[in-house]
């Protein structure tokens, strides 16, 4: 597949797991993550919890979340995205999944401390803080791909 249906279907399952895959035509696989994302998002209140975030409400989105459901999103979410971007073609480096790796990683720290670390004094609460630590992750991963390319 071309460079920009890689990219097509990674910016599919950002916006929603399972789309990727669906649009490569890994049908069951498709299914499986949209399915996860559906289960992971009601049992946690999520959507709630998103409700409240984008209002500011910080402490009614800490008080609506399940942290034992949220705790599978990122690694669940990551792995989607990646998926479907190397089962487009997309990745072919060596290292390429570092970046997805790291992001789910530290995704996943950001959802264990989300409700009580604050960042420059300011609570973020379990939607906003893990995805700064997702972006961070990436960064990380980057980096790190980086350095090994030049170790090899």
């Amino acid at each position: 597949m071309r460079k920009n249906e890689a990219v097509e279907r990674l910016l599919w399952s950002i916006a929603f797991p399972g789309f990727g895959q669906l649009l490569n035509g890994k049908l069951l696989k498709g299914a499986l993550f949209v399915a996860l994302e559906f289960l992971i998002n009601m049992y946690s209140h999520l959507n709630l919890a998103i409700i409240h975030s984008f209002r500011g409400e910080i402490q009614g989105a800490i008080q609506e979340i399940d942290y034992q459901w949220l705790l599978f999103y990122p690694c669940v979410y990551l792995f989607a995205i990646w998926d479907a971007y190397r089962d487009a073609g997309g990745g072919t480096r060596a290292f390429a999944f570092l970046p997805f790796v790291c992001s789910a990683y530290l995704g996943t720290v950001g959802v264990v401390f989300s409700a009580s670390l604050k960042v420059m004094g300011v609570l973020l609460g379990p939607v906003w803080l893990p995805i700064l630590f997702l972006w961070i992750g990436g960064a990380v991963g980057v980096a790190l791909r980086l350095v090994i390319h030049r170790l090899v």
